[in-house]
């Protein structure tokens, strides 16, 4: 390939995935709303929060893995001309999207068994968890169709369409925030409910905003949008690559979910710090996200027409321009860490407990960011099962397993001394969990790459 075909690789995938970043990070900012907000309210609402939202958002993303299989699916039929098949695919992800988010979405419904895992939880925490759930639970609907609507508009090449309507929900879901959690105009204030009030009007809102773009723009018309009726092989078309997409996503985010949960029990204090640093952990991994979708549409769009050198060339800047942002990203949080924790919570005690985690940020970023780009360059391919198995192991097995193994089980303290060097200060069981999460990254993303090298090579030499 020559310096201008490279060239133009790279001002593509930055064409593609500034908007997608700039979506992400709008939609990310409901959480860190959430969390400064509440960190602003009391203690007893973060911790509320912290465990609500780390349910929900377990049952939610691991559903929207599962839709997020349009995106490689219309992206190689797009590089193949394909259009009309697009339109009765995306009709046929709407259909799952309802199935699922009225199934599945009752996990939400049973907050005592994902609690069970947090020991002693007060009942006032408990009661307000309780009500974020069930509010929750009419959210995942609207949520699930709309991403129906993101991978139509990501897969072809439209990623500017779903940053308008994510940037303009920032603004609603603040107002609506500022409202029913302080309690204005004459309401009362509802900490963590509002919060999540709050989150199921704005999911609504980009739902129906997503589709009004789509059925108003001219451009989406080529692809002939419509619901149709529930068809069998097209849902298994679609769940063939969903499910273990769905899976991957569920073994990353269930890895957060239990580890807030474990994290609780060592206090409102740990639990919050912990939270903090979650937090800006997933609001940092959408700089690589972004990029990943970028680079799996692109990727997938040349495979479509069956030019793997060019699907290779744009897989492999797409590992470099992700580098280049967690350098960056990670630059940030370790020179502007005082900043962060002013944003982010009043309470002294939980400062001090995010301030020795956060001194881990760096190193965590850069290889989630590494495992991040690689996944979403093997889906391109409709590889999904392999990255699967692969997470399901290492993050859940060896990350969250051993996490809970030298944190809080038979080895507990027995990392007391690398806690000392990486967080230092911070508590043993929480910390054991973050540095446990880091080893499974490495070498996560060393055996996908090693996968990635494998599957690129046969296909250049078919070429």
């Amino acid at each position: 390939m020559s310096a201008n075909t490279t060239q133009q690789v790279q001002k593509s995938l930055i064409h593609q995935a500034w908007p997608i970043l700039i979506a992400q990070w709008a939609g990310m900012s409901f959480a860190v709303l959430d969390t400064m907000m509440l960190g602003n309210f009391n203690a007893q609402s973060l911790q509320a929060m912290s465990l609500a939202a780390s349910i929900f958002i377990t049952v939610n993303i691991s559903l929207t893995g599962v839709i997020h299989a349009l995106i490689p699916i219309c992206s190689q039929l797009f590089g193949a001309n394909k259009t009309e098949e697009i339109g009765v695919l995306w009709g046929q992800g709407i259909w799952i999207a309802l199935f699922l988010s009225l199934s599945f979405g009752l996990l939400l419904l049973f907050p005592d068994i994902w609690l069970s895992f947090s020991g002693e939880v007060s009942p006032e925490v408990r009661a307000e968890v309780k009500n974020y759930l069930l509010i929750s639970f009419f959210a995942v609907p609207a949520s699930l169709m709309f991403r129906a609507v993101y991978s139509l508009c990501t897969s072809t090449s439209r990623p500017k369409h779903v940053m308008y309507i994510n940037v303009a929900s920032i603004f609603i879901k603040a107002f609506l925030n500022w409202v029913l959690i302080f309690g204005h105009f004459g309401l009362p204030a509802l900490g963590s409910t509002g919060a999540a009030i709050s989150t199921m009007l704005v999911s609504w809102f980009t739902f129906i905003f997503g589709l009004w773009i789509v059925f108003s723009d001219d451009y989406y018309q080529q692809f002939k949008l419509r619901l149709g009726l529930p068809n069998i092989k097209h849902f298994i078309e679609i769940l063939k690559l969903g499910l273990p997409m769905g899976g991957s996503y569920l073994v990353e985010v269930s890895a957060f979910t239990f580890m807030a949960l474990l994290a609780a029990r060592e206090g409102m204090h740990v639990s919050g710090g912990h939270q903090i640093m979650a937090n800006l952990a997933a609001l940092l991994y959408m700089m690589p996200q972004a990029i990943g979708v970028a680079t799996a549409a692109l990727s997938a769009q040349a495979i479509g027409r069956r030019d793997f050198p060019l699907s290779y060339l744009i897989s492999k800047q797409g590992l470099l321009i992700g580098f280049m942002g967690a350098f960056i990203s990670s630059a940030v949080v370790f020179f502007g860490k005082p900043f962060i924790l002013f944003l982010y919570t009043s309470d002294a005690a939980v400062a001090a407990m995010a301030a020795s985690l956060l001194v881990l940020m760096p190193f965590f970023h850069i290889l989630d960011y590494f495992q991040c780009i690689i996944t979403y360059i093997l889906r391109a391919h409709k590889i999904a099962t392999i990255p699967f198995v692969t997470q399901t192991v290492l993050l859940s097995g060896l990350g969250l397993g051993g996490g809970y193994y030298f944190g809080y089980g038979p080895g507990q303290g027995q990392l007391a001394w690398l806690s000392t060097i990486v967080t230092p200060g911070a508590a043993i069981g929480v910390s054991s969990l973050w540095i446990m999460c880091c080893t499974a990254l490495m070498l996560c993303g060393l055996i996908l790459a090693s996968w990635y090298k494998i599957v690129i090579h046969r296909l250049l030499n078919e070429k």
